[in-house]
């Protein structure tokens, strides 16, 4: 009997390239640095959060990771490909991958809901009105929206704005999702009814999500991982899946933000 042909090597699959990848950024405003060094990555299907105290700079992070702002040093990638050296068409052509809901919405008053979703269709598509309207409508009711297509912006509860922005967000086939403070001023269960839409549009339709927020409720209910950013040191002090972030990091700064610590007592020296 012959012997037995080894079997081939299969290699090992290839890495999957990060949705977006931070490398060594530095950014801030003039003179004013608010972040140096900084490096993470957000994989495909991932909810990330970027958290840390008021003025560490998480909305301006996000606005550098879009190419709304140019970083003073290192790169964003997207899907592999630099946002920021790259030419203005490219830069729009990445651009269009990402979606972004700002914090109060930013829905335009004189439009309806439907009219507002609609609008980035309308404005860079040559689709018929017929094929926007069917578009808009079903991102509407991906978000438990549906009911409101003819209802004006000021007509809209907190909850509700965020949500048609999140629909807006979509309506360019946009499959990261940056979203700033997405919870900020709502109550305990709009804010519960929200997170819960975020994970299912990214367990269900496989939406990868970035995510700028400071509420802990927030945080633990649909992060993956989350990046902590300090404005003492300016730089990234955490990086891990929240509820390990809470229980065992070594930076007690960390350990407070997550455990709702107040600041020790200010000694006064009096007796």
């Amino acid at each position: 009997m012959l012997p037995k042909a080894p079997s081939p090597a299969v290699p090992a699959p290839a890495p999957a390239t990060p949705a977006v990848s931070v490398r060594h950024l530095k950014m801030g405003y003039g003179s004013r640095v608010l972040l140096q060094d900084a490096s993470f990555d957000v994989f495909r299907g991932e909810i990330m959060v970027i958290l840390g105290g008021s003025g560490c700079g998480k909305s301006s992070l996000m606005k550098n990771i879009i190419g709304l702002y140019q970083p003073m040093a290192g790169e964003v990638l997207i899907d592999g490909q630099s946002i920021v050296s790259a030419a203005p068409e490219g830069k729009a052509h990445l651009q269009r991958k990402l979606g972004v809901m700002y914090q109060s919405g930013a829905l335009f008053g004189s439009l309806t809901v439907l009219e507002n979703v609609r609008f980035p269709l309308d404005e860079f598509t040559a689709i018929g009105l017929e094929q926007r309207n069917l578009t808009a409508r079903l991102l509407l009711r991906l978000v438990e929206m549906g009911h409101a297509e003819s209802l004006m912006p000021a007509e809209l509860s907190g909850g509700m704005l965020k949500r048609a922005g999140i629909a807006r967000a979509m309506a360019l086939g946009a499959d990261i999702l940056m979203l700033d403070e997405p919870s900020a001023g709502l109550d305990p269960i709009t804010a519960a009814n929200l997170d819960r839409t975020i994970r299912r549009l990214r367990d269900n339709l496989g939406f990868t999500f970035v995510v700028v927020t400071h509420e802990l409720q927030s945080i633990f209910a649909i992060a993956d991982r989350a990046i902590m950013l300090d404005p003492v040191s300016r730089s990234i002090i955490a990086e891990g899946q929240p509820a390990d972030l809470r229980d065992n990091s070594a930076d007690p700064r960390v350990r407070q933000f997550f455990n709702r610590r107040p600041d020790a007592p200010a000694q006064t020296g009096e007796t």
